[in-house]
C-alpha cells in the first residue's frame, strides 16, 4: 500500500537540513544568546543569522523580526498586544481560531470587534472593510489565504484603506509563506505572522514583523530578549531550524516548486470534478494559493471520507487541524453560505514539498471508488444533491 501525506496546511515534514541544523544546536551547538563568553555569542549570531532570513522572506529590516511559538502568539500579541478598553478591531468570519478567539478576550477586556461575512468566493470585500471603519477602529485583522480553502484576501487594497485610515493592519499569513510571495511594503501590513512548522520547519516557533513605531505592548513579561517584544530566554533550536525554512521558501519561488505544486493542485481538481459526480470545489473561482483545494462530495461525510482514505494510506483532513474532533460544522464554509450539510461533507487536501506526481496519481485512483463505496453505504444516499445552501 502507498502512503502519500496530504494535509500540510496542518503541518509539513521538517528538511532533512532543518532537521540536521536543530539537532547540531541541541549537541554542541547549545548555548543561551543571552550570554556573553564565546558560545553564547555563537547561539547569538545563529539567532540573527535565522532573523536575516526570516527578515528577507517578509521583506523587511531584521530589526522587525520578533521570534514567537507560532502562529497562534503572533496573532495574539498583533491583537492585544495592540488593542485594549474601547479600541475597535475589524476582522473577518472565516479567521482562524487565533485571531477570533483572541477578538473574543479582547471584547472580554472592553474592547470592541466587527466581524465582517464573506461572499460565496470566500473573499472578504473591502468596501466593507471600509464602511466598517468608526473613530475608534485601531487595528484591522485580515489573513492573507485562508487555511481551508486557500482563498487570499485583498490585502494590499485592505492594507491601503488601513493607511488612509491611520488604522493598524495586521495579516495572518500563516498559510500564504511559501506560497506566495510576502511583502509587508506591499501589503501595506504593520503585523505579519507566520509559522515554522507550515514552511517545512519545527513545530513550536515562529516570527512577528512588527514594523518599526508600532506601539506593541508585549504579552509575556521578564528579561529583554527580543527587543523587549518577547521575554524569555529564546528557542535557539527551533529559530535555527525556522531561518533555514525560510531560506527554502524563498528558494521554492525560483526552483519552480511552488509552480509544480500549483500544477498538481490544479490537475487533481480537473480529474476530481470529471470522474466524481457531484464534486464541488469550495472558493475555486476566486484566487487561491497553489497547493491547497477544498473538496465537497455530496451525500457522503468528510469524516467517512477521511477514514476511508487513511486506510488506503492517504492523510487528508475534514478542516483546520485546530477543529479536529469538533462535531460544528466549518465556521470558514459556513461563512461562505454554503450550509451545514456541504460543509460536513467538505475535505481539504493540501499538497507539499514532500509530495511526488506519482502520490497524485495514487489519490487520484483511489479516491473516486472510495466515494462511491461511502455513497452506497450511507443512509444519506437518497438526499437531492446539494446546492450552495
Amino acid at each position: 500500500m502507498r502512503i502519500a501525506y496530504f494535509d500540510n496546511n496542518a503541518t509539513t515534514p521538517p528538511l532533512p537540513q532543518v532537521v540536521d541544523a536543530m539537532v547540531s544546536r541541541l549537541t554542541d551547538g547549545f548555548g543561551n544568546p543571552s550570554s556573553s563568553y564565546r558560545r553564547g555569542r555563537e547561539a547569538r549570531e545563529a539567532v540573527e543569522t535565522a532573523r536575516g532570513s526570516v527578515a528577507r522572506l517578509f521583506g523587511c529590516a531584521p530589526s522587525e523580526v520578533v521570534f514567537t511559538s507560532g502562529g497562534t502568539e503572533g496573532d495574539n500579541s498583533a491583537i492585544l498586544g495592540l488593542c485594549g478598553v474601547g479600541d475597535h478591531v475589524i476582522t473577518t468570519a472565516i479567521e482562524h481560531d487565533a485571531v477570533l478567539n483572541s477578538c473574543r478576550a479582547l471584547e472580554r477586556l472592553g474592547g470592541e470587534v466587527t466581524r465582517l461575512p464573506v461572499g460565496l468566493s470566500g473573499q472578504v470585500d473591502p468596501d466593507a472593510v471600509r464602511r466598517a471603519l468608526r473613530p475608534n477602529t485601531k487595528l484591522i485583522s485580515v489573513m492573507t489565504a485562508n487555511n481551508e480553502t486557500g482563498v487570499l484576501q485583498p490585502v494590499e487594497e485592505i492594507g491601503r484603506l488601513a493607511a488612509m485610515a491611520d488604522v493598524w493592519f495586521h495579516t495572518d499569513a500563516v498559510q500564504a509563506a511559501g506560497k506566495v510571495p510576502l511583502s509587508v511594503e506591499r501589503f501595506g501590513c504593520d503585523l505579519l505572522c507566520i509559522s515554522a512548522h507550515k514552511i517545512h520547519g519545527p513545530q513550536g516557533v515562529g516570527a512577528l514583523f512588527v514594523r518599526r513605531g508600532t506601539p506593541l505592548k508585549p504579552l509575556i513579561h521578564g528579561g529583554g530578549q527580543e527587543r523587549g517584544h518577547r521575554a524569555g530566554t529564546e528557542n535557539l533550536p527551533g529559530i535555527v531550524g525556522l531561518g533555514l525554512a525560510a531560506e527554502a521558501a524563498l528558494a521554492g519561488f525560483e526552483d519552480g516548486t511552488v509552480e509544480w505544486i500549483r500544477g498538481w493542485r490544479d490537475r487533481l481538481e480537473t480529474a476530481v470534478l470529471q470522474s466524481i459526480d457531484g464534486a464541488t470545489v469550495n472558493g475555486g473561482g476566486a484566487p487561491r494559493v497553489g497547493n491547497t483545494t477544498s473538496l465537497s462530495f455530496n451525500n457522503v461525510l468528510a469524516e467517512a471520507v477521511v477514514a476511508a482514505l487513511d486506510q488506503l494510506g492517504l492523510s487528508v483532513s475534514a478542516g483546520s487541524a485546530c477543529a479536529a474532533g469538533s462535531r460544528e460544522p466549518s465556521h470558514v464554509l459556513m461563512a461562505m453560505g454554503l450550509g451545514a450539510v456541504r460543509a460536513r461533507s467538505s475535505v481539504r487536501i493540501s499538497i507539499g514539498k514532500g509530495n511526488t506526481a506519482d502520490d497524485v496519481d495514487y489519490l487520484l485512483a483511489v479516491l473516486p471508488d472510495a466515494i462511491r463505496h461511502l455513497r452506497a453505504s450511507s443512509p444519506q444516499r437518497r438526499a437531492p444533491a446539494q446546492d450552495a445552501k
